[in-house]
């Protein structure tokens, strides 16, 4: 795929992620390195089609921001309409572990004391460790 800028590696997924992604679809399968640079651009493709329809259906829609919904109805409207079940399992576990991060980071919020008496006790626990530690090693 090319790129206006001519840096095709500003529009690729990350080769870490992909052969992440193969490793644990095929744990027992080896891939060549060609073979993983085509899954790389057939995704990137795959995602630069659906990321531009979802925009068009955003902008038709009058809004600014593409919505999940605008991409359920992307592929819908590009043939992919058997993915839409799986893609709202997947949001709905996004949403879930999302409102677990935000309910860990009030709990933060809610214990009443300010950051910075915060990190003046995690010094002071590093700190403590570290001389724990001079210790143990005069002891060796």
């Amino acid at each position: 795929m090319a790129s206006s800028s001519g840096n095709d590696d500003d529009l690729t997924i990350p080769r870490a992620a992909i052969n992440k992604m193969i490793k644990e679809t095929l744990p027992n399968v080896r891939v060549a390195n060609d073979a993983r640079e085509l899954v790389v651009n057939c995704c990137t493709e795959f995602i630069h089609l659906i990321s531009s329809e979802a925009n068009e259906i955003c902008n038709k829609s009058e809004k600014k921001t593409i919505s999940p919904e605008h991409v359920i109805q992307a592929l819908e409207s590009l043939g992919f309409g058997s993915y839409i079940s799986e893609v709202k399992e997947v949001l709905q576990e996004c949403k879930t572990v999302a409102l677990k991060r935000r309910k860990a980071s009030s709990r933060l919020e809610n214990l009443g004391i300010p950051e910075e008496e915060l990190l003046r006790q995690q010094q002071e626990l590093f700190a403590q460790v570290s001389e724990t530690m001079l210790v143990l090693m005069r002891l060796e």
